[in-house]
């Protein structure tokens, strides 16, 4: 089984991944946790080229190439192997980060993103992806650290990061999960357990 998590900058995406790993462990399940982009040398190197800030022009085509070919390696590398083992594979990020940041908010043609996307990946999608919303100038507020390259686009663009997540969760509303998490830390991980335990036939235990 393979599950992702997902949002806009600030949303509290860390946290919640942290303690959903440490709800598995309770658990006994087996689990394989990486990130994207990252989690593989290429990965890693890749991902400092996206997200640091630097005077390198990056288009947005390019930069939407540069993802997939961090994921192509993150499949090849972690993904596939982890599922071929049975083993629960958990995501920060993936493919739909892709469609919504250079499709959606970008300018890219969403479909022309997943159609790249599928072959990145080899068709290999997560069954349940965690989205965590809520305002973006909220969001933004709890980030007490500097801006990424990505992050500094300004909040236009990540109003339309959110848009763009919430018009997908729309369309595939049994992959895609929306999660309000303007709550307490405590009340989106109750409800994000809950969620997990139904559809990945696990113990409603919460840690």
């Amino acid at each position: 089984m393979f599950v992702s998590f997902d949002g806009t900058d600030g949303v509290g995406k860390s946290t919640q991944i942290e303690l959903f790993t440490q709800w598995l462990s309770s658990l006994g399940c087996e689990y394989v946790f990486c990130r994207d982009p990252g989690s593989t040398a290429l990965g890693d190197a890749l991902r400092d080229i996206l997200l640091q800030k630097h005077d390198m022009a990056i288009a947005r085509r390019s930069e939407m190439f540069l993802y997939m070919t961090a994921r192509t390696q993150l499949v090849e590398e972690i993904i596939k192997p982890a599922l071929a083992e049975e083993k629960l594979v958990v995501c920060d990020r993936y493919l739909l980060a892709n469609i919504v940041y250079q499709g959606h908010a970008g300018g890219l043609d969403p479909e022309l993103v997943r159609q790249v996307g599928a072959v990145a990946t080899q068709g290999i999608q997560p069954a349940l992806t965690f989205v965590l919303d809520m305002d973006v100038t909220a969001a933004r507020q709890r980030m007490n650290r500097e801006l990424d390259r990505i992050e500094s686009q300004g909040l236009e663009y990540m109003e339309h990061v959110r848009q763009g997540f919430l018009q997908e969760a729309a369309r595939y509303p049994d992959e895609i999960q929306v999660i309000d998490a303007n709550r307490t830390i405590s009340e989106i991980q109750a409800d994000i357990q809950q969620i997990a335990a139904e559809r990945l036939n696990l113990p409603s235990r919460s840690i």
